[in-house]
């Protein structure tokens, strides 16, 4: 868990507000099961608030002071924020946070305050998933073996690629992976963000590649263990996976966003492309919206164009 503030001069506030500040902090973690990165910026963004608001006030935040909020108060937050010259994404994730202290606040009867729901979010571009064609991603898998310089660390890099792209996984699905999750069989179950879980089939060829990873791998993979290692004998860092994905893409020539997540968005982006449905895409993606899959059909318009024109009944009426 990551440390922030822990006196009531830090944050601007007084005790009883720090304390629940902290409930909402364990709440995060191991009620809500958040990933780490995404708690760290909740907090960081709450913290910021809670001490705008004491020099926006001129006084230390009282529970009073949080019920008694108007939307006013909320909105020259965000202007104070945009004013630093934060971008429509990070307000966005701002307004996300705050609303999340709220929501902690009322369920659990601390205090309730409607401006809260009157807090609208800064309009943000939909980014479009940037997905490698196939040739890429299979020789990008094809030249992994030749990246590192011990055999396991390139079957490890290799089985790594191979699950991104053959079952679509999060960097941090992979590693949050146990000894008891592999060797794989058919289908894997992955709990994805928020802990919500969903089963993923499995081809031979990834089998193969984590079992070729398996044998090689000089630490003892155990069921409560990890199940990919760094050199050092610990859970495998994403910052390694990143390096390693840096370095192949230079070597091919391939743009800046080839990253490990891309590989993730060419599963989906090549699922559709070859006649799949949204929904099917949505849950093997572990998308908890259907809104976030439809981006997809952004990436092709041509194809999708052909498809519409070849399938559509009143493509016969001419």
């Amino acid at each position: 868990m990551a440390k922030h503030f822990q006196s009531v001069s830090e944050l601007g506030t007084d005790k009883q507000v720090l304390n629940v500040f902290k409930g909402w902090q364990d709440w995060l973690f191991n009620e809500r099961r958040l990933s780490g990165n995404t708690c760290t910026a909740y907090l960081n963004d709450v913290e910021t608030f809670l001490y705008f608001l004491s020099k926006h006030i001129g006084s230390s935040i009282s529970m009073l002071n949080l019920q008694q909020l108007s939307i006013t108060d909320l909105r020259s937050f965000l202007a104070h924020r945009k004013r630093s010259g934060l971008s429509n994404t990070s307000m966005a994730r701002n307004v996300s946070s705050i609303r999340s202290f709220f929501y902690f606040l009322n369920k659990f009867g601390h205090l309730k305050n409607e401006a809260i729901n009157l807090l609208t979010s800064p309009k943000i571009p939909q980014a479009i998933p940037k997905a490698l064609d196939k040739d890429e991603a299979l020789s990008l898998l094809e030249t992994t073996p030749g990246t590192a310089m011990q055999p396991w660390v390139k079957s490890r890099d290799k089985a790594i690629f191979a699950l991104m792209y053959g079952c679509g996984l999060r960097i941090g699905e992979i590693i949050a992976l146990n000894g008891s999750d592999i060797p794989l069989s058919d289908a894997i179950i992955v709990n994805g963000k928020g802990n919500k879980q969903r089963l993923v089939p499995v081809i031979p060829i990834i089998r193969h590649s984590v079992a070729e990873y398996m044998s090689l791998c000089p630490f003892t993979i155990s069921k409560n263990g990890p199940a990919f290692f760094g050199v050092r004998g610990n859970r495998l860092n994403p910052g390694v996976v990143q390096r390693s994905m840096r370095a192949i893409r230079g070597s091919l020539g391939l743009p800046a966003t080839a990253t490990p997540h891309s590989l993730r968005h060419s599963f989906g982006t090549h699922l559709l492309m070859n006649g799949g449905d949204l929904r099917s895409i949505q849950e093997l993606l572990g998308h908890a919206s259907l809104s976030t899959t439809q981006r997809y059909t952004a990436i092709d318009t041509n194809y999708l164009k052909e498809v519409h024109q070849k399938f559509h009944p009143r493509a016969e009426l001419k």
